[in-house]
């Protein structure tokens, strides 16, 4: 299993090795770069293809394009709340969310990647709007995450743009498992 592979039972346990991937992965880019490239990255993924190609998962059990661009619509909707209210409280608790229940719950195969594509881009464009405002004493407010305890406003943007970074490779990652198999 990877390390990028979190699951909800074991996240506490894996917090802080995944949080140290991630970041790894991220390196020296500028993150607030990263965050404003993945829209447009995600569009240039996605709209060549084909609706089969979407709703293909890498392989059995897996995630679909489909799947990570609605998780990505997902998610930046929860960094939405989370860094707002880390700006807002003092030490605002942050709650975690089990992605796979979200997957199957909020009903990802049935999802609209397009659609979910147009989610992300908006909710993207409103963080990093409010984000580019910030002073510099906001980056180092803390919020306390239920499974990683304590973290920077900072750490969480960059925890945010890596988090960017490895759905990207995932979609590559599919996409590939496709060609490889001729099946685009």
């Amino acid at each position: 299993m990877s390390v990028f592979t979190n699951p909800t039972s074991l996240a506490k346990e894996h917090a802080a090795e995944y949080v140290a991937a991630v970041f790894r992965l991220l390196g020296e880019q500028d993150p607030l770069d990263v965050l404003e490239r993945t829209p447009a990255l995600l569009k240039n993924a996605v709209t060549p293809l084909s609706v089969e190609q979407v709703r293909r998962p890498e392989q059995a059990g897996k995630w679909s394009v489909r799947d990570v661009v609605q998780h990505l619509a997902d998610s930046e909707l929860v960094s939405a709340v989370r860094v707002r209210m880390v700006l807002a409280q003092n030490h605002a608790p942050l709650v975690a969310y089990d992605q796979d229940v979200w997957a199957e719950r909020l009903r990802y195969s049935q999802a609209d990647a397009a659609r979910a594509l147009e989610e992300f881009t908006l909710v993207r464009r409103s963080n990093l709007r409010l984000l580019r405002s910030l002073a510099t004493d906001d980056w180092a407010r803390v919020g306390v995450h239920v499974e990683r305890g304590e973290q920077t406003l900072a750490d969480m943007v960059r925890l945010s743009a890596g988090h960017d970074l490895v759905h990207l490779n995932q979609i590559d990652r599919i996409l590939g498992s496709a060609s490889s198999t001729g099946q685009c």
